[in-house]
């Protein structure tokens, strides 16, 4: 089956955020490789760090909330080799925005993950700041 996603986003130089992901024994599956439910934390973890390094943190009436994530498993990971994910926005809306970020071992892309995360007031999607659109702006894929 084809891929539904552009294949310029699996391109790590196309991103302005990096941050390196020990993995753990924990993380592997019977089948030796690093699990989903692993990576499925490691872009967790890597998209925090990102939101953290630039700003983009809840704050008083600015609150963010994931509404969704997708992820294509692209290769296998294996232990005890690091993970480095690179994150960045890749379309910004009026109270929502994507990110797209790419698991890479020695290289090589093996997992990717899209999601939309929405500002809210606690109930309701509500307009960001225009700071953060700002900062998202700074930190957007540099697709083709």
């Amino acid at each position: 089956m084809a891929k539904a996603f552009d294949p310029a986003l699996l391109e790590a130089d196309r991103y302005a955020f990096s941050v390196e992901i020990t993995t753990r024994f924990a993380d592997m599956d019977s089948n030796g490789h690093i699990n989903n439910v692993a990576l499925a934390a490691a872009f967790e973890d890597a998209r925090v760090r990102f939101d953290r390094e630039n700003g983009l943190r809840s704050t008083g009436e600015h609150r963010v909330m994931i509404a969704a994530a997708y992820i294509d498993y692209l290769a296998q990971a294996h232990y005890p080799k690091p993970l480095r994910v690179v994150v960045g926005a890749t379309s910004i809306g009026r109270s929502s925005w994507s990110i797209a970020e790419v698991a890479l071992q020695d290289g090589r892309a093996v997992a990717l993950c899209r999601a939309t995360l929405v500002n809210t007031d606690g109930v309701k999607a509500t307009p960001f700041p225009e700071m953060v659109r700002s900062k998202l702006e700074r930190v957007r894929v540099r697709l083709p």
